[in-house]
């Protein structure tokens, strides 16, 4: 199944075209860390850790500090894939990830992507 294979992939690998995606759009490292934080309670040295560690997307998920509580306000399609009606937890947080990443690159505003309940 692919999502078996992002999976394993490692964070390491995938870190480098999030910047790429954000930068292409005139965004910074630190817009991006920002929201991987926000998701996954990592601070800036942490991400850089698990980054040495060459951790797996699953093991960087499993990892995370805390996955913040309000990540189910997260909505939208990645990947011709609706975020909110994913049944795989591990598949749905990675796409979770995905869907900050492509709102920092589209410029939204960093109060609305961080999600405060309404």
């Amino acid at each position: 199944m692919a999502t078996d294979r992002i999976f394993k992939m490692t964070f390491s690998s995938i870190y480098p075209m999030y910047i790429q995606k954000v930068e292409k759009k005139n965004h910074t490292i630190a817009e991006l860390n920002q929201v991987i934080s926000w998701l996954t309670g990592y601070d800036d040295a942490a991400i850089q850790k698990q980054i040495d560690n060459n951790v797996t997307m699953e093991e960087f998920f499993n990892q995370a500090p805390h996955i913040n509580d309000n990540a189910n306000l997260i909505t939208g399609v990645i990947c011709g894939i609706r975020v909110e009606d994913m049944e795989d937890p591990l598949a749905q947080k990675i796409r979770y990830l995905d869907k900050l990443v492509d709102e920092v690159a589209k410029g939204k505003k960093m109060e609305n992507i961080l999600r405060k309940p309404k």
